[in-house]
């Protein structure tokens, strides 16, 4: 396969890049220290850009009416109309951006779970919100990959974090080669598109074949629309199955009884939770080799991101989110 898009990512600058915390500190974080040589990343710290300074005293989300406001509680001060303005003119601004990893909890930079309160002073919250920075990335970049570096502890989570990231960037990459090079992207991605949804990838499919009526740019800005809409969902349980049994459908016939008997009792396993999805994809990507089957090793399905990023860990305990 050929090498991975170098995808470009808006990151909290005081994830490992900045000591520029409230309180003077760097936070370390090993997914974006890893990432680090596969990612092109863009630091930003909203809080320094409007002059809170570093240290600073802590800001916070206070509930006034049916508002929420950034607030200073040392100070009083009211910023909301500064980070309003910061997010608004700094966002505007992005282009070729394949994703954001942003500060969880964060009232700036966070995306969800930020602490909401009554007022400043002490007290306990009265609920959650989006960060004014965060909530302003999901609002208009919700069609890329946006996530939190907490959340990135979880296996899952952080899997789909990555294909979208690499597949977006992939994509992004091609763009100015024209309408070719997306009917390859599409040949070389198909089995990924149908593991997160075959409604969509007909669409897509759909999308491909009437170019004559379309147009070559028409086609193109309406397959990119129906890509981002194919990453809003994850791959379920029974989507990755249906997607095996039609790369197996290319084996089985040349298989034993006993080898077709072990790769069911294996999907069986998985739709179970008994066995991770990545024994059937050894397995497939085993026959690939075998019958010298180069359409089906090339498929992103298999690898959709640099495997050297691929860990088992998983800080969350296997939650969902």
């Amino acid at each position: 396969m050929e090498a991975y898009a170098r995808p470009r990512v808006i990151v909290s600058k005081c994830l490992e890049f900045d000591a520029c915390r409230y309180n003077g500190d760097v936070i370390y974080n090993d997914v974006i220290k890893k990432l680090m040589e596969y990612v092109d990343f863009v630091p930003v710290c909203p809080e320094v850009e409007i002059g809170l300074g570093t240290p600073r005293e802590t800001i916070r989300i206070v509930k006034q009416g049916e508002d929420h406001l950034l607030l200073q509680p040392s100070t009083k001060r009211d910023v909301t109309k500064e980070m309003r303005l910061f997010s608004e003119n700094y966002l505007a601004g992005v282009k070729e951006t394949d994703g954001f990893i942003l500060k969880t909890r964060s009232p700036s930079c966070g995306i969800k779970e930020v602490k909401v309160y009554a007022s400043t002073e002490k007290g306990p919250a009265i609920g959650h919100a989006s960060g004014v920075f965060g909530g302003k990335v999901t609002e208009l970049f919700s069609h890329l990959a946006v996530e939190e570096e907490g959340r990135l502890n979880n296996f899952t989570i952080r899997d789909r974090f990555y294909t979208k990231l690499f597949t977006l960037a992939s994509f992004r990459r091609l763009l100015p080669k024209g309408l070719d090079a997306v009917k390859d992207f599409h040949k070389k991605n198909y089995y990924l598109l149908m593991a997160y949804s075959k409604p969509t990838l007909k669409v897509m499919n759909r999308i491909l074949k009437n170019v004559n009526e379309n147009g070559e740019d028409k086609t193109v800005e309406l397959y990119a629309r129906a890509l981002h809409k194919l990453f809003n969902r994850a791959a379920r349980n029974d989507s990755n199955r249906s997607v095996a049994k039609e790369i197996f459908n290319r084996f089985e016939s040349k298989l034993s009884v006993r080898e077709v008997a072990f790769f069911k009792e294996l999907l069986q396993k998985y739709a179970n939770k008994k066995e991770p999805f990545s024994s059937i994809t050894t397995l497939l990507k085993s026959h690939a080799i075998r019958f010298d089957d180069n359409e089906v090793l090339q498929q992103t399905f298999f690898a959709p991101y640099p495997e050297i990023l691929l860990e088992i860990s998983d800080s969350g305990k296997g939650r969902d989110y």
